[in-house]
């Protein structure tokens, strides 16, 4: 064999398939995104990525990966050339030519090497480079219009956002790409190796009548009756693939609960209900482990021995015409090679359908994600009007999901230094008006007007301590400053004994008590100075004289600032110069003090 004539061959074949897969790829891409569901899904998700109006770094990083798959798919085409003439050589026993394929050999294996070590690294690269594109993209989505709160409201609600964001992301662009090249490598191979194939094959009687270039015709008449039955035997695994996911991650979400409730848990002695909760979840991941393991028996038995049937099979039909001696021991091992790479580029799908189960088991459930995101965004959205230092309500109407009226038409006015205590009934609807302030609450009408952005501040009953320093945490959500204020109001606030801990990185929300978390909150508010505060209960974890003592610090520390509390206490009365006391079926009263 002439491998100069060869290399130039190789390069020929390159320049010309090149174009002619990126073109094919972009058109059997295109196709699916129209034509079927999860090619829509895809294109929905990798898109806004590959745009060119974005950038055309991905696509030409994309193309390099194109190429460099070719490239993997000529190097068999010249090794099977290699096995025909290093065979033939010991077949003759001529040591010339064996001395020469050896040479061959090192050269290929040198430039395997070098090819394989590139294309690793151009796929980790641009796997790596489109996670965190696509990481970060869903992520401002999810944070974006308050997306992660308000997706609780939305009719088909999401389990597990976060390992959506983390895991099924890593997952959907591992196996994007894997898949993708994965079948243009089986495509390119099996026209490549069906030419060498054909080539090879000769005349074969079946019942009585001669076929010529049978091998080629029984090998695709052999994957196709294969890959029917394994994708009949392997289609539950879609089912059974999503599932996993989802309950794996509500076992995790489960013992995520308990770590966070930790305390609460063991005050209560729920060892044995919590164990029940966990040991039937984990059952659930078990049971369909099970399913998984014995549908994967099936559909990996029928997949090896299909597989291990067509490692016989060539030579057992080239074997008469090597005995004949109409072809060499070189013709007969590049025939064994060609067949099998037809027969895996054939068998692509079928080996691979539990890999493309959990494909769409990943399309599944982040494009269930963003559909709630998109649902979470439609939601109506009562934005306040900004004003400063007043707070207005106008014909406010509050409902349920179930349209049931919390509150209705309530009309107020409140002037900087003023103070409103809201009372009522557990479950009535006070801490749902205070979201529908906030514009949270997406069952509301009417106008609010009130200051907004830094200007508002809303304390809830558990406040939420940020991982890091507590100094973070007591200026959050704005950077830290070191300008001795926090020492001023911790001291303030009676906490005098965390000054000395304020650069300390831990993870307050379990350290501190929830009294002094509340204290906390009240010295946040000192520090950020609102021009309007909202207090949910904020000093429920303190004793009434401890209360008193915050209360009487807000009011002299923000004299012109407008306090709306959400208390069960009358001993708050003497802190606020107007109470709304809500009545039920969206009745309420508005009285003075």
């Amino acid at each position: 064999m002439d491998w100069s004539n060869e290399l130039i061959d190789s390069l020929t074949w390159l320049a010309i398939s090149f174009p002619l897969c990126l073109v094919g790829l972009a058109a059997v891409l295109a196709g699916l995104a129209r034509y079927t569901a999860w090619g829509r899904q895809v294109r929905r998700l990798a898109w806004p990525y590959f745009r060119p109006g974005r950038s055309w770094v991905p696509l030409a990083w994309l193309a390099l990966i194109v190429l460099f798959t070719l490239l993997s798919v000529r190097m068999n085409v010249l090794f099977s050339y290699w096995y025909n003439g290093f065979y033939s050589a010991m077949q003759a026993l001529d040591a010339t030519a064996f001395w020469f394929m050896l040479g061959v050999f090192g050269v290929l294996a040198t430039l395997h090497v070098l090819r394989a070590l590139l294309a690793f690294y151009l796929r980790q690269a641009f796997m790596i480079r489109w996670r965190v594109w696509l990481t970060e993209a869903l992520m401002a989505r999810w944070l974006d219009k308050q997306a992660y709160y308000r997706t609780h409201h939305v009719a088909h609600a999401i389990d597990n956002p976060d390992q959506r964001v983390q895991q099924d992301v890593d997952s959907f662009v591992t196996s994007s790409l894997t898949l993708s090249m994965g079948l243009l490598d089986a495509v390119v191979s099996l026209f490549s190796f069906t030419l060498i194939l054909w080539t090879l094959s000769g005349a074969l009687a079946v019942f009585g009548v001669e076929v010529p270039r049978a091998m080629v015709f029984l090998v695709y008449i052999y994957v196709i009756v294969a890959t029917v039955f394994a994708v009949r035997i392997g289609r539950p695994l879609v089912g059974l693939s999503f599932l996993n996911e989802r309950f794996n991650a509500s076992f995790r979400y489960a013992l995520i609960r308990l770590r966070e409730y930790g305390e609460s848990i063991a005050f209560f002695r729920g060892e044995a209900v919590e164990r029940k909760t966990l040991a039937g979840r984990f059952a659930d991941v078990i049971a369909n482990s099970w399913a998984i393991v014995f549908r994967s028996l099936k559909f990996q038995g029928f997949n090896l021995t299909v597989s291990q049937i067509a490692v016989v099979f060539p030579f057992i039909v080239q074997a008469p015409r090597l005995l004949s001696k109409e072809i060499t021991l070189g013709d007969v091992i590049q025939t064994a090679q060609a067949f099998g790479q037809v027969e895996e580029a054939l068998s692509f799908l079928r080996t691979s359908y539990d890999e493309f189960a959990s494909y769409r088991a990943v399309l599944d459930r982040l494009t269930g994600f963003l559909d709630a995101v998109e649902e979470a965004g439609q939601l109506p959205v009562l934005a306040p009007t900004p004003t400063q230092g007043r707070l207005s309500l106008q014909g406010l109407s509050v409902r349920k999901p179930t349209g049931e009226a919390l509150i209705s038409d309530l009309d107020l006015q409140l002037q900087a230094g003023d103070a409103l205590l809201i009372r009522g009934p557990s479950g009535i609807g006070k801490t749902t008006l205070l979201r529908a302030l906030a514009g949270l609450w997406p069952y509301v009408e009417g106008s609010v007007g009130r200051p907004v952005e830094g200007a508002a501040l809303f304390l809830p009953q558990k406040p939420y301590l940020p991982l890091g320093s507590l100094r973070t945490a007591l200026y959050y959500p704005e950077p830290p400053a070191e300008d001795g204020r926090a020492e001023g109001v911790l001291r303030l606030c009676q906490l005098a004994n965390l000054i000395g801990r304020l650069d300390e990185q831990a993870d307050w929300g379990r350290i501190l008590s929830l009294g002094e978390q509340q204290r906390l909150a009240i010295a946040r508010a000192l520090l950020v100075q609102p021009e309007i505060v909202f207090l949910d209960e904020a000093s429920s974890a303190m004793d009434e004289g401890l209360e008193h003592a915050m209360y009487g610090l807000l009011r002299d520390s923000l004299p012109n600032t407008i306090i709306v509390s959400v208390g069960h206490r009358s001993s708050l009365g003497a802190f606020h110069t107007r109470t709304l006391e809500l009545l039920g079926e969206g009745r309420w009263r508005l009285m003075p003090g």
